[in-house]
């Protein structure tokens, strides 16, 4: 992604990146390294996005939109925005009301935690991105504060009565987000 953003040009065309990661926790830029309690074998990696301290694995769907925000006059909030409403919008087309938290990036289904944001802008665009539980193993949100807050509980899509399979859900989050990308550019 870095790689990528630094070697863009005017003429580059954005991409979405869509994929699973291995097990991973990775500590944003400004982390608090308390916040990673018991790591256990899981490796754990510090990267270049906002945000505290998340946990990435196989089974939750990573969107990485890698956006000239310059050229399409998108705002960070507004991405944030984008990205945290097509979370809300592809749960609800599973009959599962989510939310958002003013004072917390990412979106919610009751008092549980079911997609995390972290991004980076860095020579007018983004990347990092959204990760959105589907169907994981959730024991290794217990061994850290998951985004900074102690006990917070981790949902996933497959226990609220949604889909388990990744390539069903990511078409309809990629559906949603661009759907609110092309509103946005309007």
């Amino acid at each position: 992604m870095q790689e990528f953003t630094d070697q863009r040009t005017v003429d580059t065309p954005d991409e979405l990146w869509v994929l699973e990661h291995e097990p991973v926790f990775t500590l944003g830029m400004n982390a608090d390294a308390s916040h990673l309690l018991d790591p256990g074998a899981i490796p754990v990696i510090n990267v270049d996005r906002g945000g505290q301290v998340t946990y990435h694995g196989p089974g939750q769907l990573v969107l990485y939109p890698l956006l000239d925000l310059r050229r399409s006059g998108l705002g960070v909030r507004s991405l944030i925005t984008a990205l945290e409403q097509s979370v809300i919008g592809c749960l609800a087309r599973y009959a599962i009301t989510a939310t958002t938290r003013p004072s917390a990036p990412g979106v919610y289904v009751d008092e549980a935690k079911i997609a995390s944001l972290g991004i980076r802008v860095r020579r007018g665009a983004s990347y990092h991105g959204l990760s959105l539980n589907i169907n994981m193993d959730l024991e290794p949100f217990s061994r850290i504060n998951p985004c900074g807050y102690a006990g917070l509980a981790m949902t996933q899509v497959a226990s609220l009565g949604g889909p388990d399979n990744l390539g069903t859900v990511a078409d309809v989050l990629i559906s949603e987000f661009l759907r609110r990308l092309k509103e946005e550019y309007s």
